[in-house]
């Protein structure tokens, strides 16, 4: 039986400099944060298709990981680390940004479907299964459904920026609840957070 507690962080999102700062690398933004404040670095490693990062935390082995195959082909590089390090699929959170929460709002679940998340898409299909954990971190949804992929690959305003920042701040504080399995402490705080500004959802 898996142990409780994350062992696996994935960050989804795109490479390369003119993907960095956009909505649909918010994932990506978050596991640098992890690593950042952790003293961690991350590494490239081939045989995972992805930058890796490992960091001690509390006497838990924590990984890092960002997939370097694009967003739609990030199950990939969360497979090949998951069968390398024989990691449960309910150890393994999955950031991402995610259109249907209004900007800077955070939600933490285990399992559903993908929403049409092209990244959420492929991790479940390469894993098998949809009952990992997903940290939504919400940017809010464009007023034409038609504008969504333009949205998404363009950068926040300076005051969404600064929501998207603060829910990361207040994600990287709850790492020791989710390395614990304290799920439901975890989500207690995350979803009672006070956002403002944004439309409400």
């Amino acid at each position: 039986m898996a142990g409780k507690g994350i062992r696996l962080v994935v960050g989804l999102g795109n490479p390369g400099p003119e993907y960095e700062s956009t909505r649909h690398n918010v994932g990506y933004r978050f596991v640098d944060t992890l690593a950042a404040r952790n003293g961690g670095r991350f590494r490239i490693e081939n045989r995972f298709r992805g930058l890796l990062c490992r960091l001690l935390i509390s006497g838990r082995d924590l990984r890092l990981l960002k997939p370097m195959t694009f967003m739609n082909r990030s199950g990939q590089s969360v497979a090949a680390v998951v069968h390398y390090f024989d990691i449960a699929p309910e150890q393994v959170l999955i950031a991402h940004d995610e259109l249907d929460l209004s900007v800077g709002t955070l939600r933490l679940k285990q399992g559903g479907g993908h929403a049409g998340h092209n990244g959420l898409r492929d991790v479940i299909s390469a894993l098998n299964t949809p009952d990992f954990w997903r940290l939504r971190i919400g940017i809010d949804h464009p007023e034409d459904r038609s504008e969504v992929v333009s949205y998404v690959l363009s950068r926040a305003s300076r005051d969404d920026e600064g929501r998207i920042r603060d829910a990361l701040d207040q994600a990287e504080q709850c790492l020791s609840e989710t390395l614990a399995g304290k799920f439901q402490i975890a989500m207690n705080r995350l979803h009672s957070r006070p956002i403002t500004g944004g439309r409400p959802k």
